[in-house]
């Protein structure tokens, strides 16, 4: 199984989310690519990629056959895709753990149903935990299930596409839970941050498409 480091599941993570939150965008040029890595909003941890770091990730991960190069038919801005379900031949519902686990770490299952709508509609958390099983118990698993933590009710999963976890790296990095206005307010705040990044996209876009004609 190929291994990426963690600006290459970041970027791959990235490629993955705004190609089903926003199509209309997808495939994504380096600009947008590199604003879907750094944004503040569904990122843990919140990273500061430059363009050449964005694009020697891309560059290993096209060796590796996860992402490749997109040349429109109108348009000379080159611009980037991935592979993720094919190379590891997953349905929708594991896309979106695997893309979630990427974007923010380990989680749980109720975790991950409660970040995932957008991605992907998941009725109750035992549909989660069925994709988790399913991933931990392939040939090469591409999940893991870490000790549950004291204090802890729930045991988190890790993704593997970067190799071996080391559990004890993890112990202690989950926030105590939030009080539910402090849910809103963050819902609110993420909101909000997509639409930033959604414009930033836009004009990006924009930029691009002007240049054809200067």
């Amino acid at each position: 199984m190929a291994v990426i480091n963690e600006i290459e599941a970041r970027v791959l993570g990235s490629l993955v989310e705004k190609q089903l939150t926003t199509p209309e965008y997808y495939p994504l040029t380096l600009n947008s690519l590199v604003a879907a890595c750094n944004q503040k909003s569904n990122r843990d941890p919140v990273m500061a990629l430059s363009e050449s770091e964005v694009l020697a990730a891309v560059d290993s991960m096209r060796d590796k056959n996860l992402v490749y190069l997109f040349h429109g038919s109108t348009s000379r801005t080159v611009k980037y895709k991935h592979m993720l379900p094919s190379v590891f031949e997953l349905d929708e519902a594991g896309v979106a753990v695997i893309t979630l686990l990427l974007l923010r770490g380990p989680q749980t299952a109720g975790e991950i149903r409660g970040r995932a709508d957008r991605l992907h509609e998941f009725g109750a958390i035992s549909e989660v935990q069925e994709t988790l099983d399913a991933l931990a118990r392939r040939d090469e698993p591409l999940v893991v299930k870490l000790e549950r933590q004291p204090g802890q009710k729930e045991a988190r999963y890790a993704h593997l596409l970067s190799g071996p976890v080391d559990a004890a790296a993890f112990v202690g990095t989950r926030s105590a839970s939030p009080s539910p206005a402090g849910d809103r307010l963050a819902e609110v705040e993420a909101q909000l941050a997509e639409l930033r990044q959604e414009f930033t996209e836009f004009k990006a876009m924009f930029e691009e498409f002007r240049r054809q004609f200067d």
